[in-house]
């Protein structure tokens, strides 16, 4: 039998998850897990069953946790698409946004977290940020409506984002117990809220059972540019310099 922990298709009927023995890991302090979205209306995870994107981090409950280390990352623009679509950084980090598109472009972010505009640079280039603030940093392009990405920028050292398969894998956990969290960016904060849970990870390690996210009730908003006004209904872009004819 295959465990889950389940969030029903509407909350209005409420849900329950499960916590069943769990099986022996595999490596010491490592904590591992898969997940499956539901109830999705875009056709990668439909059809193509495209589990990647979601967040996991550990809270520590009985010990504090160590400043993480910060790092450098790649957010890559290609083909009018941030690459990778979510990134999970530790405080600190530096976001490198190199332009390997033969047009202009210009990464902002008005919200929570660490709040930047990064201006308007050409084909070829690269701009860089800090990410000085934990917290969900959502990117956009001030050129390009459909651009769009996340920054998970973690106060924690214990952190992964899933792959296609859904599967994640969290290193170097010391023994002790945590409150697992989520982010996934098509996922409404009750149905991420209800997933938190208490978790003890033992010195060999933690294997979890299936997580199931559901996508139920999200509706996507279109967002502002980074002035805080709707993008025009058509955008010509010859009008920036070194745009593609």
């Amino acid at each position: 039998m295959t465990w889950r922990w389940l969030i029903f298709s509407s909350l209005v009927f409420g849900g329950a998850y499960l916590t069943p023995p769990q099986p022996p890991a595999t490596s010491p302090g490592v904590v591992t897990g898969e997940i499956e979205i539901t109830n999705s209306k875009e056709p990668a995870v439909r059809h193509n069953k495209d589990y990647s994107g979601v967040v996991i981090w550990l809270e520590a409950l009985d010990h504090d946790a160590p400043k993480p280390a910060p790092r450098r990352a790649q957010m890559v623009q290609k083909d009018r698409h941030f690459l990778p679509h979510v990134l999970a950084v530790s405080v600190g980090s530096t976001v490198d946004f190199p332009n390997r598109d033969p047009i202009y472009h210009n990464a902002f972010s008005n919200f929570s977290g660490t709040k930047f505009d990064i201006g308007l640079y050409p084909p070829g280039t690269s701009r860089a940020t800090a990410f000085t603030e934990p917290g969900i940093v959502r990117v956009y392009c001030n050129i390009h409506p459909t651009m769009s990405a996340i920054i998970a920028v973690m106060p924690v050292p214990w952190y992964a984002v899933s792959t296609p398969t859904g599967k994640f894998s969290i290193s170097n956990v010391p023994p002790g117990e945590y409150r697992i969290h989520f982010f996934y960016e098509r996922a409404l904060p009750d149905v991420l809220r209800f997933l938190e849970h208490p978790i003890t990870v033992p010195a060999a390690g933690l294997s979890l059972p299936l997580i199931s996210i559901s996508e139920t009730g999200f509706i996507q908003a279109p967002h502002l540019n980074k002035f805080g006004k709707p993008y025009p209904p058509t955008l010509n872009e010859s009008t920036y310099p070194g745009a593609q004819k």
